[in-house]
């Protein structure tokens, strides 16, 4: 097999997000993927009141949808998920898994949608068809033989609230709580960080709140590729002259300019919207820096207006009344000086100033973050510090303000609602215990980087994947590749061929499971399901298109039918019922959650969605204190090391391309960034380009620094002179995954720190 490439070539693009490089993006995958009319058809019902939720992004979705509530990337997932290519048991019969652990990425997942249930064979290295049944037997027996304490039950986020509480039942009834999901790999920062500071683990901003900002601050977040459809929200508030102060290593497109594709009159005239009033290119890791310069300017600004008698800057009533442990964060940036502080972040004193002075005189400030902020060593102590600047001027819990972190798959945030955690204290083990009749297991479970540790050591034998692409997720991918095939037991619930079903274990199942898109028909007829968006919605999904083949089952179906062939009978639960009906999942959901899921199945469909309960909004904390806290944290650094690393180490920036969804590769352009062709990519600053010895379009191989004994190496890298902040360079995964250690994760959250990898850059050899 090989890739329908083009030459690469690397050339500035010129023009704005959106506009008519998305509009011919969208035809592009369209026609790729044989779906030209269908999917067209298709993408109408997509994030509509009676329609689909996107099976990409998490952003909300609003009461008054527009004629078209789809972006470019969130179009590509659907055409991606409804392709009319097929990967049945034709193609398995052609080609071993050894082959196939040599094919790409996106050459494995062009193959189509999976059709059939699918066992490994080792004698002939093929997966085989296996009848469902057949399949569900020799799971369940597999899984009783293993102790359950060896075995990770790991949920993606696409999974539907309903398959997610299903799934974590299985797990505790089944007897440990190893659920990590992709929430470790992404905003562990933001659950933990948010939980000890303001007393609630998600965001506090509602889809309304963008319409009553007068600021909104931007940290690590590139909304061109991760969220498009808030680039309406933006564009609307700077037509509303709301100013956007953006902090992020690289300029990205959508943070600069945008030309919505369903306005005629922008597209016809070309015209776009700027997006960010102030720009500031921190460096990888700088964000507690540039923040700490901020929250010291404005508590030296409230004292010289104290003084003299002028209005306070700070919000002194909320913090007396709301806020602990200010004293303590004014001591801690009163002594940073501000010679580290620019050197720290890579800004200037000025220009840290300048946003000072436009958060200082706005009144409602919503703080927007992504990956960038949480995916460091100290990435809880990050987001703990845009709390401490919200905190400064009252800008939580208020219409207009807030903290918006913005979640990556479409119901990543909504799995932990209902049960989906390592974490027993979580889950309400209590209730569930009464309402099911069993004794849940009560010791803390594995997360991501956990379970890639018992994966090595060996004390991890069975893995259970709820979607994803596991593999290719994590961090130190040729270890954890090397590992993998030595557990007993791997299944893998899926829609598409990925490289997480070529590196098995000794017994490996492929499970073909029904796409969120499709009608989904049980014995009570058509079903739908629901998820949770990023900011603390609730919505229903009614799938409409033709099921991929008659041999796919749904996700409850699935797990279901696991559940049943491993676990003892339980009168309590009915999982066949279950099934049967999903509004009774929802009931037993509304049982174990009485106050967040109140009438959930009666209300699932209103426009909006139902609003989650999130006591930090109506300020209300509930954390040790009863107050919201301001924290210290223990240095500048994002990444403690950095500092002491030798002068010709980079630190490394893994980014998504906008041809991309997570590990989904959907080509290999990015438009954004001028590449066509290729995504072994590395984009440098001029000067490090110099500094090192190389040149623009030289091919590079890059090698970790570090000193634990394990080379990690990716090759054939061409350089790219890029606007990136000197120091650091940047480069797509799942590509350079290889490249970050098992042990470089956030401290408190364990989320790998793939923001700043410290790396080496050699010529490659001729």
């Amino acid at each position: 097999m090989t890739d329908k490439m083009a030459e690469p070539v690397i050339e500035p693009y010129t023009g704005p997000a959106g506009g008519w490089g998305s509009a011919r993006s969208l035809t592009e995958i369209l026609l790729r993927e044989e779906i030209p009319v269908s999917g067209a058809a298709l993408l109408m019902k997509q994030n509509k009141p009676d329609g689909f939720m996107c099976v990409s992004c998490a952003w909300s979705k609003p009461k008054k949808p527009l004629t078209f509530e789809y972006c470019e990337n969130g179009a590509k997932a659907t055409a991606w998920e409804q392709t009319a290519k097929r990967c049945g048991p034709d193609f398995f019969a052609r080609h071993t898994v050894t082959e196939l652990l040599g094919w790409t990425d996106y050459a494995l997942e062009e193959q189509g949608r999976l059709t059939h249930p699918l066992r490994y064979d080792p004698a002939s290295d093929r997966y085989v068809t296996v009848s469902w049944s057949e399949a569900f037997a020799e799971i369940g027996r597999e899984l009783r033989a293993l102790d359950p304490k060896s075995v990770v039950n790991y949920a993606s986020g696409r999974a539907s609230l309903e398959t997610s509480y299903m799934f974590g039942l299985f797990s505790r009834m089944y007897g440990n709580n190893n659920l990590p999901d992709s929430s470790n790999m992404c905003h562990e920062p933001t659950s933990v960080g948010l939980k000890a500071s303001i007393g609630s683990p998600v965001g506090t901003t509602k889809l309304e709140d963008f319409e009553h900002s007068d600021l909104i601050l931007f940290f690590g977040q590139n909304v061109g590729s991760n969220a498009p459809r808030m680039l309406h929200q933006l564009q609307e508030a700077r037509r509303r002259r709301v100013p956007i102060v953006t902090f992020n290593p690289l300029r990205e497109r959508g943070l600069e300019r945008f030309t919505n594709p369903q306005s005629p009159t922008e597209m016809v005239t070309r015209s776009a919207t700027e997006i960010s009033t102030q720009y500031h290119q921190v460096k990888a890791g700088g964000d507690i820096a540039a923040i700490t310069g901020m929250c010291k300017f404005l508590i030296a600004a409230d004292r010289d207006a104290k003084a003299v008698g002028r209005p306070r800057i700070l919000d002194v009533a909320f913090i007396e009344e709301h806020t602990h442990g200010l004293e303590a964060f004014v001591a801690y940036c009163d002594a940073q000086s501000w010679s580290a502080l620019e050197a720290r972040s890579g800004l200037t004193r000025s220009a840290i100033e300048a946003a000072a002075q436009v958060y200082a005189r706005a009144r409602a400030v919503l703080g927007i973050y992504g990956m960038g902020l949480t995916q460091h060593r100290k990435g809880t102590e990050a987001v703990q510090m845009l709390v401490n600047l919200m905190l400064l001027r009252g800008n939580v819990g208020r219409p207009g303000a807030g903290l918006c972190p913005v979640r990556g798959h479409s119901n990543v945030q909504g799995q932990r609602t209902v049960g989906i955690t390592e974490k027993p204290e979580l889950a309400p083990l209590d209730r569930i215990a009464e309402q099911y009749g069993f004794a849940p297991p009560r010791d803390k479970g594995l997360n991501t980087v956990e379970a890639c540790k018992g994966i090595i050591d060996g004390s991890v034998k069975g893995f259970v994947s709820l979607g994803g692409n596991f593999v290719r997720a994590i961090p130190d991918t040729v270890r954890m590749e090397e590992a993998w095939a030595r557990m007993r037991l791997t299944v893998q619930i899926s829609t598409k061929l990925n490289r997480s079903h070529l590196v098995h274990g000794a017994v490996s199942y492929i499970l073909p499971c029904l796409g969120r898109i499709e009608v989904d028909t049980q014995a009570s007829g058509p079903q739908a399901v629901s998820m949770e968006d990023s900011t603390s919605c609730f919505h229903g999904s009614r799938g409409s298109a033709k099921p991929v083949s008659e041999h796919v089952r749904s996700e409850p179906w699935i797990v279901a039918g696991i559940a049943k062939a491993t676990l003892d009978p339980n009168p309590k639960v009915d999982w066949d019922g279950w099934v049967a009906d999903y509004a009774t999942i929802r009931r037993a959901m509304e049982a174990t959650y009485p106050d967040v899921f109140h009438d959930l199945d009666g209300r699932m469909f209103d426009p909006g969605g139902i609003g989650k309960p999130v006591a930090a909004r109506e300020r209300r904390w509930e954390t040790e204190s009863g107050k919201a806290n301001f924290t210290v944290p223990e240095g500048l650094n994002e990444d403690p090391d950095m500092d002491s690393r030798p002068p010709e180490v980079l630190d490394l920036i893994t980014l998504r391309s906008n041809d991309q969804f997570n590990t989904t590769i959907y080509g290999y352009d990015d438009r954004f960034r001028g590449v066509k062709g290729t995504r072994m990519i590395l984009f440098m600053n001029a000067a490090d380009i110099r500094r090192l010895g190389l040149s623009d379009g030289e091919t590079v191989d890059l090698e970790t620094h570090a000193d634990d004994g394990f080379a990690r190496v990716v090759k054939g890298l061409r350089v790219v002179e890029y606007g990136i902040p000197v120091g650091n360079c940047g480069g797509y995964y799942p590509e350079l995954n290889p490249l970050i250690p098992l042990w470089h994760h956030d401290e408190q959250a364990k989320t790998p720190a793939a923001k700043a990898i410290p790396i080496r850059v050699r010529r490659a050899a001729a």
